[in-house]
């Protein structure tokens, strides 16, 4: 089965004061251009190397919906992606307006909002109710249709509301309800709140995705994520992209040494 990638690739137009952040990245003064060959490009290295500030450019270059308690129009928190997605540019292969931008730190925002919007439209629905006594039950559903209507898909969605699980839980719970087929989703260290077996769950909804034309670009330090079939790892250590095997990954090297013999690491700390 033949795969789409939406995205192909992004170029990197001359930048402006490279003494500046984000301009000054040693990352972003050597990058031309970056091409996404396989539906899941996982971006890995040590913070500060560049991993979410290219990620936070091309959600906004891409102009996609971010979840989180604000718009990528509005937050300040991606002032700095803003300018850089400036000097961006996107080559498509089929432009998607489906998917969506998610950093693990904006979950709870998230959360926060979708409780707001659910008690403001249950608030609406009393109000309609009180307002529309006397008159025919036809004209006061009528009135509640819509309000009703965009309720009854948050429920269905997240049932109770994602905070009334656990972080984990409701972390996976978000993914499983919004992702849909042919959508490009950016995903910054979405490991966070999940537990190894939790972060199978996600290997096992993203594999689905990918079979229904899903592309995802994430960024990770999961040695259990960067094991993902088929996928194409970009590490960005060193102050330039370039491809690695899973095996050659210092997380990866790291962990299975540390779980060989913990005791030899604690012992020196």
């Amino acid at each position: 089965m033949t795969t789409l990638i939406h995205l192909q690739s992004v170029q990197l137009r001359p930048l402006p004061d490279t003494r500046t952040f984000p301009f000054s990245l040693p990352l972003l003064q050597s990058l031309k251009e970056l091409h996404f060959e396989t539906p899941v490009t996982l971006l890995v290295g040590e913070n500060g190397t560049g991993k979410s500030t290219l990620l936070e450019g091309l959600a906004c270059a891409a102009e996609m919906i971010v979840v989180g308690s604000e718009n990528a129009r509005s937050d300040k928190s991606l002032a700095n992606a803003r300018e850089l997605a400036k000097y961006f540019k996107l080559s498509w292969t089929k432009r998607t307006h489906r998917g969506f931008f998610l950093r693990a730190e904006d979950f709870f925002g998230y959360a926060k909002r979708l409780n707001q919007m659910r008690a403001e439209m249950e608030s609406d629905l009393c109000d309609i109710d009180e307002g529309y006594k006397g008159r025919s039950d036809y004209a006061r559903d009528l009135a509640k249709m819509s309000t009703a209507h965009e309720l009854g898909d948050i429920r269905q969605r997240y049932g109770e509301g994602l905070d009334s699980r656990s972080h984990g839980e409701s972390f996976l719970a978000l993914f499983q309800s919004r992702f849909v087929p042919n959508g490009l989703y950016l995903l910054d260290e979405p490991e966070a709140p999940l537990s190894p077996i939790r972060q199978l769950a996600l290997i096992a909804v993203i594999k689905d995705m990918v079979a229904q034309n899903g592309q995802f670009i994430i960024a990770t330090h999961s040695p259990i994520l960067m094991a993902f079939p088929g996928a194409t790892i970009l590490n960005f250590d060193g102050g330039a992209i370039h491809s690695a095997r899973y095996d050659e990954l210092e997380h990866v090297r790291l962990m299975r040494d540390f779980l060989q013999d913990p005791q030899a690491f604690l012992h020196n700390l």
